[in-house]
């Protein structure tokens, strides 16, 4: 069997030989070459562009002139990584290497003469069907992952200033991106759009609540329960959620639904609530019996186990760990990343593949996508299993 604590130390390695920076699935509108021409200006253009480097299976990055760069939420992953390795074997380099990032993330921050209040953003322009994101224009996935890893940075340091810094980002969620609209409530994905998208609104509303906890804020935790409340009761009878509300949202998908697991989990624990103990269990119900295989495989979507992909896996370990019980997920878990091992590990260049389609395999490095999800993944494995309270809890 594969040594998983070696391995984990072999990817980390090789992250950190490319100071954390890299490409991306939905880094195509960065290329040199697509701005200077009138193209960049198009709305279809640019989603045809973004989507068509998204699926190709060679990497004509370098050719196009997109940079190698690094992304506030990988970097948050990897620090976060790096704090699970550091609470497992309590090696200075780990924490190190933590406090090394932290302030690079903190000067990634988007405008704050503008939104005052911490968040972050991509660091490409993203065209989604509904709505232009501009390079740095904030969103709440990305938010929600830096400030959970510099408040964990915080605590483990004894930083009180970055721990503050990190609380006040719900500020950002509740000023800019609590939205009512439809008769619905929900934290928006990026402000000023109205599309309720679950995991991303559970997201928001698990930070605020947790803000809201650590600074008494009790109208933020009010307003975060009202927002779970919202996906909750979109939670279909077999236990899933669709992506979102919208037409074209219309699907499931194994990431997204653990997303939505974890931060109900988070939820629930913050408040020490049993509102949504139903929920979780029959999400979680689902989650197993749609998304995980016999042999460890993770099914991409409800209707099909292809692509492969090494962010599902990661998502899917996190989520038996955190959701699921104990001895049981462990053994999961431990068959999944053998079996990630097995069909998406490129062992000469310690690094997993980007995506395993059925007659094809996409290996293209993509540090946020599928590097740093693995690193963080594997990462939160060791430590959860190094810990003799997870044998029997």
């Amino acid at each position: 069997m594969t040594d998983l604590i070696a391995l984990n130390g072999r990817l980390l390695a090789s992250i950190k030989a490319d100071d954390y920076a890299g490409h991306d699935p939905f880094d195509f509108l960065n290329s040199r070459l697509f701005q200077a021409t009138p193209l960049n200006q198009n709305r279809i253009a640019r989603l045809v562009w973004l989507q068509l480097g998204k699926h190709l299976p060679i990497n004509l990055r370098p050719l196009l002139q997109v940079p190698k760069m690094r992304n506030p939420k990988g970097i948050a992953l990897c620090l976060a990584g790096l704090l699970q390795d550091y609470r497992r074997t309590s090696r200075p380099e780990f924490l190190d290497e933590a406090k090394r990032l932290g302030p690079w993330l903190i000067s990634q921050r988007s405008d704050p003469e503008f939104w005052q209040s911490p968040c972050w953003g991509y660091h490409f322009d993203w065209q989604a069907r509904a709505f232009h994101v501009p390079a740095g224009k904030p969103n709440i996935i990305t938010t929600c992952y830096v400030a959970r890893a510099l408040y964990a940075l915080g605590q483990q340091t004894a930083d009180s200033r970055l721990m503050e810094l990190a609380l006040s980002s719900a500020r950002f969620m509740a000023d800019h991106l609590y939205t009512e609209h439809d008769g619905q409530a929900f934290y928006a994905y990026i402000p000023g759009e109205t599309a309720f998208v679950h995991n991303a609104s559970l997201w928001g509303a698990a930070w605020c609540a947790f803000a809201g906890h650590q600074t008494g804020r009790v109208d933020l935790v009010d307003q975060a329960m009202r927002v779970t409340r919202e996906t909750v009761s979109a939670q279909s009878a077999d236990g899933s959620w669709v992506y979102g509300t919208r037409k074209h949202h219309q699907f499931v998908d194994s990431f997204h639904t653990g997303f939505n697991l974890e931060a109900l989990c988070l939820i629930r624990d913050v408040t020490r609530s049993v509102e949504f103990d139903d929920c979780i269990r029959r999400g979680y119900d689902y989650y197993v019996s749609t998304f995980i295989t016999s042999t460890g495989d993770i099914n991409y979507y409800k209707t099909s186990t292809y692509p492969l992909d090494m962010h599902s896996v990661a998502q899917a370990v996190i989520t038996l760990l955190t959701t699921g019980n104990g001895p049981t997920a462990r053994k999961q878990s431990t068959l999944i990343l053998s079996r990630a091992i097995e069909r998406l590990y490129q062992p000469a260049r310690d690094r997993f593949v980007y995506q395993k389609h059925r007659w094809l395999t996409n290996r293209i490095n993509y540090t946020r996508w599928t590097q740093a999800w693995a690193y963080y993944a594997l990462a939160f494995y060791h430590r959860y299993c190094a810990e003799p309270s997870n044998a029997t809890n």
